[in-house]
């Protein structure tokens, strides 16, 4: 596997004292599954690369276990990716070649640590698990510009398609350490995989070579969801640590009570779930999902007031749906209430199969959660892979925040809230999905209805 970082900065040589390692020289470090070299294809004052070469032997891998495998078969552990595609390995190696770079010290030029310098970072074969904007989402919020070429299943026979690999440049202007701390915790993060057992312990590495700039990173629940191997338990200690809190819970409580102070006044919340129960009822609906269902308040009143014979919640927070069983007393229900109802842990932009196959779905509150950048992939995966007959959406109506006493002017009623939209944008929006997607649209306020700024929430009912 291949790692190059190029500067452009003058004298770029100046790379050199920054890693310590010597242009002039290669150098090579053991490690328990194979070698890693480091070289510089090239050393000029206008332009330094340097390479780190990571040979990894498969049967060191299977010798020297401490973790997953390449695959589930005794097979599996001898043929697979790992000597060819950037991975947990690369990041291990990282660490041990430039872990003095990555603490910031310098000793020959230590005024070099502080400079911001231009970056080049190609990575010709790094594996890309997710959707096909994951690169961005990870890379673009920390300043990077992203460049991504798929690489084929197989050159041979192109209608295969592309794999699951991309031969990648990144470029940035940034501190060197800074540089490096990223690619050592994104790298494993885009394989969505280890090749270690991971601990507690791996919690202080994260936070160590994260901390400063995970904290606001858009996607900090994934990255250190992947990081940590998807351990609910590790992942949520670790969000409690990064965002200085004691209980993770308390971020999310804390958020919620601001807008349900909001709106308390004119029992908005009561109003939307009695609004989206009838429209559900109204359709017929006998499999219903709750998107982004919280803690199933909504479910609840799905349960009690429709003919439904299935209602299914999906949320991406551990947190909440633990709350919705609670709320729903799932431990207590009786065999027949209980294969009523089930509680899925998931994202609304991913592809998700279980989600397909229902009648009806609600997505009460949750779009305004998104960033702008994902609403194409919610709708790819709400309406054009689950579309059920009818999906019924409601959203804040930002022209009736004025109305308000407690929301101070150009704020928005939730501190998790990526956008308010208008009716008109609302509108624009939903009309459009509605004509890809090969669906009818009508809308609606809920709430009381101001002649000026209309209702303070809308809500539109799709179907097909």
């Amino acid at each position: 596997m291949l790692l190059t970082i190029s500067t452009t900065y003058e004298p770029a040589t100046d790379l050199g004292f920054l890693l310590h390692k010597n242009p002039q020289r290669h150098q090579g470090v053991e490690l328990s599954f194979g070698t890693a070299h480091v070289f510089y294809p090239e050393a000029s004052k206008a332009r330094c690369t340097v390479a780190v070469l990571v040979a990894v032997d498969p049967v060191d891998l299977v010798r020297n276990r401490k973790g997953p495998t390449g695959g589930e078969s005794s097979l599996g552990q001898y043929v697979n990716d790992r000597p060819y595609a950037a991975s947990s390995h690369l990041s291990a190696a990282i660490n041990k070649l430039f872990s003095t770079a990555m603490s910031g010290r310098c000793k020959e030029r230590p005024e070099l640590v502080d400079v911001a310098m231009s970056f080049e970072v190609w990575l010709p074969t790094l594996p890309v698990r997710g959707s096909a904007d994951l690169l961005e989402r990870l890379f673009e919020p920390l300043g990077y510009v992203v460049t991504s070429t798929p690489i084929p299943l197989d050159t041979t026979f192109p209608n295969w398609g592309p794999s699951r690999y991309c031969d990648v440049r990144l470029t940035t202007t940034t501190l060197l350490r800074d540089l490096l701390e990223q690619l050592l915790v994104l790298i494993p993060v885009l394989d969505d995989t280890k090749h270690y057992w991971v601990g507690p312990d791996e919690i202080d590495r994260l936070l160590r070579r994260g901390g400063e700039w995970l904290t606001g990173h858009p996607e900090r629940e994934l990255i250190t969801k992947r990081y940590l191997r998807h351990d609910r338990a590790l992942t949520n200690q670790a969000l409690e640590r990064l965002l200085d809190v004691e209980d993770i819970d308390e971020v999310e409580s804390a958020n919620d009570n601001v807008e349900e102070a909001v709106e308390r006044t004119i029992s908005l919340n009561d109003q939307r779930i009695i609004a989206v129960v009838e429209a559900i009822r109204n359709s017929g609906a006998r499999r219903v999902l709750d998107l982004g269902c919280g803690s199933a308040k909504l479910m609840r009143a799905l349960l009690a007031d429709t003919h439904a014979d299935k209602v299914v919640g999906v949320d991406v927070s551990y947190r909440s749906l633990e709350a919705g069983a609670r709320r729903l007393h799932l431990d207590t229900m009786t065999p027949r209430q209980r294969d009523r109802v089930e509680l899925l842990h998931g994202s609304l932009t991913y592809r998700d199969r279980r989600l397909e196959g229902f009648d009806a779905a609600a997505v009460v509150e949750v779009i305004e959660h998104l960033d702008p950048s994902r609403l194409e992939s919610f709708e790819r995966v709400v309406f054009e892979h689950a579309a059920p007959t009818v999906i019924v959406i409601t959203t804040p109506n930002v022209e009736y925040n004025v109305r308000f006493d407690g929301l101070a002017p150009g704020t928005m009623r939730h501190p998790d809230h990526r956008f308010e939209w208008t009716r008109a944008e609302f509108a624009q929006w939903a009309t459009g999905v509605a004509e890809r997607r090969g669906y009818g649209v009508t809308f609606s306020g809920i709430g009381p209805d101001d002649p000026e700024v209309g209702s303070p929430t809308q809500m539109a009912v799709f179907t097909k």
